[in-house]
């Protein structure tokens, strides 16, 4: 695999604010991300991975697709999960044979790929070891894959920082100055939950990521979206970046 320290020129615009920001971004650890996870963590300054809040069942904690000749198929890391668990708290269920089905799916669908090769060294770590946690394999997956695509963003663990409010946009904020930040970068998703009054009176700007994915050559016909990273970079290798990026 490769490794790069590229980066994008990182500005945002904020209420009252113009030019070069520091920017914090937050989200949960999630298997195998999609590109936009790795997009925001590109647009950050410091990401923060927040394992401390509630595991989320069939969602992307423990989960993410991949691309077939049938079409998506999800690869699923099975977990023992007792509500309302935190997702620091969730164990991996080793008793099943979740890493050689999926070392077969990655194989079958993902062998004739132009940059088959790139993955191996992540994919030995992950269908070696035992996982305790979903969250200490998410924490290494979404590390690697970032220092794969060359994407040189600081990346913390929030239940390695200390104690942080239980209120969401509480703990937002906190994070966010915690680091000396004074921007804090959102999902697109964030305008329907999250209350910008509270940013605006702690002096934390908040922008919105808005992602559009580009396409790109794939195996088994027409282009299928919002599929994990690896997808890209089993196909494209070192111009993943790039790609990700939107640059032409």
């Amino acid at each position: 695999a490769w490794i790069s320290t590229s980066s994008r020129p990182r500005e945002a615009e904020g209420p009252g604010r113009r030019g070069i920001a520091m920017i914090v971004s937050v989200h949960q650890p999630q298997y195998l991300p999609w590109l936009g996870y790795f997009d925001k963590i590109d647009r950050a300054d410091v990401f923060v991975l927040l394992d401390t809040v509630q595991f989320k069942k069939n969602e992307w904690q423990n989960r993410n697709r991949i691309k077939t000749a049938q079409g998506p198929q999800w690869l699923t890391v099975p977990v023992t999960y007792r509500y309302p668990q935190r997702i620091c708290e969730v164990g991996v269920n080793g008793r099943e044979r979740w890493q050689h089905r999926q070392r077969q799916a990655l194989a079958t669908n993902y062998r004739r790929a132009p940059h088959w090769g790139s993955l191996e060294g992540l994919f030995e770590e992950v269908f070696s070891r035992s996982w305790e946690t979903v969250a200490a394999l998410n924490i290494h997956v979404v590390k690697r894959l970032a220092a794969i695509l060359g994407i040189a963003t600081p990346i913390h663990v929030a239940s390695e920082l200390g104690s942080f409010p239980e209120d969401p946009d509480e703990r937002l904020i906190a994070l966010t100055r915690h680091f000396g930040a004074d921007t804090y970068l959102a999902g697109s998703g964030g305008r329907d939950y999250m209350d910008l009054a509270k940013y605006e009176r702690a002096g934390v700007a908040v922008v919105f990521q808005d992602y559009r994915h580009p396409q790109y050559g794939q195996l088994y016909g027409a282009f299928e979206s919002h599929l994990s990273v690896i997808d890209l970079i089993y196909n494209h290798g070192e111009a993943s970046l790039p790609i990700l990026r939107g640059m032409p």
